[in-house]
């Protein structure tokens, strides 16, 4: 039996035991559904293989190696991953377009007794369900926009708000990155992945409540944010969020601990400013890195790069609806922001 999503916040309330992708690796790589596990029945090697054949000698051929590549792969996974599935297991197979892949596995699971359904489109119908939420329909909540220069742990006190009964999305936890030449924390996900991870968020949010994200330019680490979503945060009223420089300073060597522990990282993208800054300079701030200087170094790269450039753009948007002023970025002073920021967004309803 095939279900039929039509929005996206219906796959969980089906209730499903498990949700089983049976695409290639790199196609569950660059994305999938929320909670999915990859099963393949082709690895990448044979849906390559299983595609030439298809293609250069003809249909017939390449069901028939293929049928035989499923069985087997098949087999592998009953005897391995799925070894410890009850009677009343009830899983969810999908494939790319809900069509042989998942039909032939879930045709094996049925045999067995399982209560197994698939995904009718497969994963191409959720993917258009992701599509529409993001590049079709309007963003489904009143938007709110935390400014604020570069260290004003921006990301730390967005992220304390949904204790204080506030709406949040986080970008960059979304996108895996922190948004700045210097922000790569590990790889990021694809940008369909990101897309669905966003369109999901987006689907959890009340309507009927303001929702907070944090400035972002258009681009989040190497992913880009849906021109929808984008549009809506130019035009949605901030709150700004200020620090004394040295306070930003040193929280960002308490944040960028990894970058501060790596110091050929940190002076080999600190080289990446060469173009937008004369040589000296970039040798004073290699030298900095080098010597451990890292607070000073922080507040060279937030005067003297990063503050002129956020106040370039911020020249063209409209004067933030509330400003909170913070005396400190300590771990003790962020709750107490986070306090007062959601005091100042309930006050915007």
């Amino acid at each position: 039996m095939a279900i039929t999503l039509t929005h996206l916040t219906e796959l969980a309330r089906h209730g499903f035991d498990d949700i089983i992708d049976v695409r290639a690796p790199l196609e569950f790589a660059e994305d999938h559904l929320p909670g999915a596990i990859s099963l393949p029945v082709l690895d990448d090697e044979e849906r390559a293989r299983v595609g030439t054949i298809y293609k250069q000698v003809n249909p017939f051929t390449a069901r028939k190696l293929g049928a035989a590549l499923v069985a087997r792969n098949a087999a592998r996974h009953l005897l391995d991953s799925l070894a410890d599935k009850p009677g009343g297991w009830r899983p969810l197979v999908y494939c790319w377009r809900g069509g042989q892949r998942s039909g032939s596995f879930a045709t094996i699971l049925s045999q067995i007794g399982w209560r197994v359904e698939t995904l009718a489109g497969g994963y191409k119908a959720w993917r258009g369900l992701v599509v529409r939420a993001l590049y079709e329909a309007p963003f489904p909540a009143p938007l709110v926009v935390l400014d604020g220069n570069t260290g004003t742990a921006k990301t730390d006190i967005l992220n304390l708000l949904p204790a204080r009964g506030v709406q949040v999305i986080d970008l960059e936890g979304l996108a895996n990155h922190r948004g700045s030449l210097f922000g790569a924390v590990g790889p990021q996900p694809a940008q369909r992945g990101f897309e669905g991870r966003l369109a999901m968020a987006m689907a959890a949010l009340d309507p009927a409540r303001p929702v907070v994200v944090e400035a972002e330019s258009a681009k989040v680490g190497n992913l880009r944010l849906p021109p929808n979503l984008w549009k809506a945060m130019l035009a949605a009223p901030r709150i700004a969020l200020s620090a004394p420089l040295a306070a930003r300073a040193d929280y960002l060597t308490r944040a960028y601990g990894d970058l501060t522990g790596d110091i050929p990282r940190l002076t080999a993208l600190i080289d990446q400013l060469r173009p937008l800054h004369s040589a000296d300079r970039i040798a004073e701030w290699q030298a900095l890195a080098a010597s451990g200087g890292f607070a000073a170094l922080a507040e060279g790269l937030m005067a003297q790069h990063y503050d002129p450039r956020y106040g370039r753009h911020r020249a063209r948007m409209a004067e933030p609806l509330a400003r909170i002023e913070a005396g400190g970025l300590t771990p003790a002073d962020l709750p107490t922001l986070a306090d007062r920021l959601a005091a100042a967004v309930q006050a915007l309803r």
